[in-house]
C-alpha cells in the first residue's frame, strides 16, 4: 500500500523554496507560479495545484525592504566615503537603483513566500 499523502509526496523545504524563488510550482517544479507580475496562477498548469489559498499579502514586500535596506545602506556610504558624487545625482541616482532592484526582486521573493507557506 503505497502512501499518497500530500506529506508523502512533498518536496523537501530547500527544493521547494528553490522553485518558488524561480517562479516554478513548488510542488512540482514544471508549471509556472504566475500568470501576471504578481498575480500567482489559480492551478499548476501541469500538476494542478491549487494555489487560490497560500496567500503571501505584503511579507514579500516587507522582505524586499529589509533586503534592500541591508544591501543598498552600505554601498551608499561606501560610495561618498570613497567618491565625491554630487547631491543632485544621488538624489535621481539612489532611488532609481532602489525601484529597478525592488521590482527585481519582488516576483522571485512572493514565490519563494508562496513556496514557504505552502511547504509548511
Amino acid at each position: 500500500m503505497e502512501n499518497d499523502s500530500p506529506a508523502a509526496t512533498a518536496p523537501k523545504l530547500t527544493d521547494a523554496l528553490k522553485r518558488g524563488v524561480m517562479c516554478r510550482c513548488p510542488a512540482c517544479g514544471k508549471g509556472r507560479l504566475f500568470g501576471r507580475f504578481l498575480k500567482p496562477v489559480a492551478a499548476c498548469d501541469h500538476c494542478g495545484r491549487d494555489w487560490t489559498i497560500q496567500r503571501a499579502d505584503d511579507f514579500p514586500a516587507y522582505l524586499v525592504i529589509l533586503l534592500l535596506g541591508h544591501l543598498l545602506v552600505p554601498i551608499v556610504v561606501a560610495a561618498n566615503m570613497r567618491y565625491a558624487l554630487p547631491m543632485g545625482a544621488q538624489m535621481i541616482g539612489w532611488p532609481i537603483v532602489t525601484a529597478i532592484l525592488a521590482l527585481l526582486m519582488i516576483q522571485p521573493m512572493k514565490g519563494f513566500v508562496i513556496a514557504l507557506i505552502w511547504a509548511r
